[in-house]
């Protein structure tokens, strides 16, 4: 079974409903609404489009389904218990035009993640309305835009970023209409605080980092480059895309930060990959907190009226910051993300603390155990650690670029070679800093078990021929593809035959 259009059964048929369940009366189609010819619909039966689907699953790899050390992502195991909590009534069979009465548990939910970012961050407000984390940095950028015309500080017309930043966030900044100044990182891949320092300016309206940066490392100078940022008048942005590293270790706030992202679908077990979904919620120091996106979650003292309805002794209602920006996402974001993560925080609470020890503990156990792996087998020449002598945070690095120049094998082909041996391939050339770069992020939610087997696995892959590696992977449901043809000639629709 191909695809379901290759399935068309019967004319008119491929289901059936019984007697008692259909309309005793048809509605009248206009004439010029009926259809000239029957729709281009599979027809197929309830076995067949299970069959379908579940052939269909069985192709794609997921957390689910394997070990899925996606660097910079956080691929973690998503506790089924969020599922259901999200799935309850009162959450999923809602709508959010409905009067505060009807939202009061919802409305105490956003309240309290508002909340908990906001003292997990070390900021003063929270916004909930970004669906992704580029989307969060576009909207932090735009708040920090606005906080300086206001002020009439319109010169301050660049954002810096790191060399080793993601690409989104050059991106998100230039969106805004911002030149983007970026700055080399020092030979240990840290920040270069001199480079810094000579560019930040009258003109600089942020910079925009992540720590633990992209390499993994620690930015031990963070607050010396808040401090110099300052100073020049502009502000500091943290993208939290490798928050599960730091979290209730340290803070953007204690760093210095002004602002930060968090991706909701990362540190706190939200599902994703494949498009989606996220959350991209941003908290913001009280300067900047009068221009985020609206309506915020807000509460006050109930009144006695109020009280036969509230969930608590408060009344919970929406709050439209002073000089907000105006909205960036329809309704109020993505509301199942949302309570799927504040089910995780308040599943663990505390623990959270335990997660990120537990994430930066298994980085550095796996990134060991592949050099030991590596140095028994006779090939840990074939990579070089791009923090040997360091401790990393929640992922590492590995250059590839030695296996490369003595036998032709790239990042690309281990990557693919790890696919046959029933892993997610970890993410490729990227920081691109790093040459045939791979970087690796086992996340806190793999057991001992699967890292030292991960671990023999590449090592065996650096040890299979380089011409069966070129043409991994040969055991998946789809071999090699072009991806650069596949990013150049889009397909966003079923190829239907000409009628």
């Amino acid at each position: 079974m191909s695809h379901l259009f290759g399935h068309n059964g019967a004319e008119n048929t491929g289901y059936s409903q019984p007697e008692g369940l259909a309309c005793a009366t048809k509605p009248v189609v206009p004439a010029g609404l009926v259809r000239q010819q029957p729709a281009r619909w599979p027809r197929l039966s309830e076995p067949e489009m299970v069959r379908h689907y579940t052939w269909l699953s069985k192709r794609n790899f997921g957390i689910d389904t394997g070990f899925y050390p996606l660097g910079s992502c956080t691929m973690k195991h998503n506790p089924r218990v969020n599922e259901v909590i999200a799935q309850l009534p009162g959450i999923a069979d809602i709508h959010p035009h409905q009067p505060e009465h009807h939202l009061q548990g919802l409305l105490s939910i956003y309240y309290e993640m508002q909340h908990m970012l906001e003292v997990c961050a070390g900021m003063d407000q929270v916004t909930l309305q970004p669906v992704a984390g580029a989307q969060g940095e576009f909207t932090a950028v735009r708040c920090i835009q606005e906080y300086f015309r206001l002020r009439g500080e319109t010169q301050r017309t660049k954002v810096i970023v790191p060399d080793s930043a993601h690409g989104t966030n050059p991106a998100s900044a230039a969106m805004a209409g911002f030149e983007i100044v970026e700055i080399p990182s020092r030979a240990d891949g840290r920040i270069d605080l001199d480079a810094l320092a000579a560019v930040a300016d009258e003109t600089t309206a942020a910079m925009m980092i992540t720590n633990p940066n992209t390499l993994g490392l620690f930015e031990a100078d963070i607050s010396a480059a808040s401090e110099i940022v300052h100073q020049a008048g502009g502000q500091m942005y943290y993208d939290g895309a490798n928050f599960n590293a730091i979290l209730g270790i340290t803070s953007p706030g204690l760093m210095g930060f002004d602002a930060v992202h968090f991706n909701l679908h990362k540190t706190f077990s939200q599902p994703h990959g494949g498009g989606g979904p996220g959350s991209g919620p941003i908290g913001v120091k009280a300067h900047l907190a009068p221009f985020l996106p609206g309506p915020l979650a807000a509460r006050r003292e109930a009144t006695p009226e109020e009280r036969t309805m509230a969930v608590d002794e408060h009344w919970y209602h929406w709050h439209q910051p002073e000089h907000s920006i105006g909205k960036i996402q329809q309704w109020h974001g993505n509301a199942g993300a949302v309570i799927r993560c504040w089910a995780y925080y308040r599943r663990y609470g505390n623990g959270l603390t335990t997660m990120s020890q537990h994430a930066v503990l298994n980085a550095n156990y796996l990134r060991h155990a592949i050099h030991r792996e590596a140095k028994d087998a006779g090939v840990d020449h074939l990579f070089v650690d791009g923090a040997e002598t360091e401790v990393a945070k929640h992922e590492f690095t590995l250059s590839m670029q030695p296996a490369k120049d003595a036998l032709g094998i790239s990042a690309m082909d281990v990557a693919k070679g790890l696919l046959d041996r029933g892993y997610m391939a970890p993410t490729v050339y990227f920081p691109l800093v790093v040459p045939e770069c791979m970087m690796i992020e086992p996340t806190e939610t793999e057991s001992k078990d699967t890292l030292d087997t991960f671990a023999k696995h590449f090592v065996q892959v650096l040890k299979c021929d380089p011409e069966t590696l070129h043409e991994a992977p040969i055991t998946t449901p789809v071999r090699r593809v072009d991806e650069v043809y596949a990013a150049r000639n889009l397909c966003l629709r079923h190829p239907f035959e000409d009628a």
